[in-house]
């Protein structure tokens, strides 16, 4: 059982960790502006990441090794591939034939799922307070995106269908990782895995790309590097380390937040719009987050 200090660090990495996580789609934002493609930029992103990951696991091992067969590093491979790879290319494969909001709405059923996976495949019970803070949570996200809902959109059935898959691998991801994590340490198991997306990543591009990658402006190059930073490398091991402490479930719900800042970045860096209801929907989802973070310190 974890100390109540454990736990309210757990909530605050978990809280920082998607709130840089989040700060990815203003920088993207910024860089379309320079006319780059989201396969070359999300190449930029994970490439500049690459050494990075890769050196932090050179000078690590894993804490249990006693504990890891051959099996555990393929389960490293699939999480890798299936998390940050695969659960990114649906998503951009479903924005192609949905709006942005809907996107949201049905991407952040992830929480949802991830109860669902725990559930069938590790046994873990759904507490009431879990159950509660999804609702509440997921009643903010349909209030603050309800707006922009286009239900009457060509390719309607495809793009939620995509959308949906990207929920359930990433949702998948986070399951994995709270059970693969003791075993292999936060440091080692986050460097694997995002190593195996980002070498998935550069293998789609060398088989169905290979376009110049050298003629965009400096500008796009120093917003990649940022997002690598501050939007991958950075967050990835606070979310691993916040999964370790608080658990795939509850991390997941923590995860709400997502939408909610991106939409308070976006207004102070790019100047968008603030409705008051996208405000309300956002207290909403704060509350949701309030309500399990209360449930998890009450419990230890």
């Amino acid at each position: 059982m974890q100390k109540p200090k454990q736990v309210s660090l757990g909530i605050i990495l978990a809280i920082v960790g998607v709130i840089l996580f989040s700060g990815k789609a203003v920088m993207v934002k910024m860089a379309y502006k320079y006319d780059i493609s989201s396969e070359h930029l999300l190449l930029f992103r994970m490439s500049f990441s690459l050494p990075v990951y890769f050196a932090i696991a050179i000078f690590n091992r894993p804490s249990n090794p006693k504990s890891i067969g051959k099996i555990d590093y393929l389960w490293i491979v699939f999480f890798g591939f299936v998390g940050y790879y695969l659960a990114s290319y649906f998503d951009f494969l479903g924005l192609q034939y949905i709006k942005a909001g809907l996107e949201r709405i049905i991407l952040f059923v992830y929480p949802t799922l991830v109860l669902i996976i725990s559930r069938i495949f590790l046994r873990n019970k759904i507490s009431k307070q879990q159950l509660v803070a999804i609702c509440i949570t997921y009643i903010g996200v349909l209030v603050t995106f309800w707006q922009e809902l286009q239900l009457d959109t060509p390719g309607l059935i495809s793009g939620v269908s995509l959308i949906f898959l990207s929920a359930l691998t990433y949702a998948t991801y986070l399951v994995g990782s709270g059970w693969l994590i003791p075993k292999f340490g936060v440091i080692v198991f986050t460097s694997y895995a995002m190593i195996v997306s980002s070498l998935c990543i550069i293998i789609q591009y060398l088989i169905f790309d290979r376009g110049s990658l050298t003629h965009y402006a400096s500008e796009v190059y120093v917003l990649s590097i940022l997002m690598a930073l501050f939007s991958t490398i950075i967050p990835s091991y606070l979310i691993s380390s916040a999964i370790s402490r608080l658990g795939a479930s509850n991390v997941a719900i923590v995860g709400s937040l997502g939408p909610i800042s991106t939409i308070i970045l976006a207004f102070f860096f790019l100047g968008e719009s603030l409705s008051m209801i996208q405000i309300i929907g956002a207290g909403i989802v704060i509350l949701g987050v309030y309500a399990i973070t209360k449930k998890n310190k009450n419990s230890h």
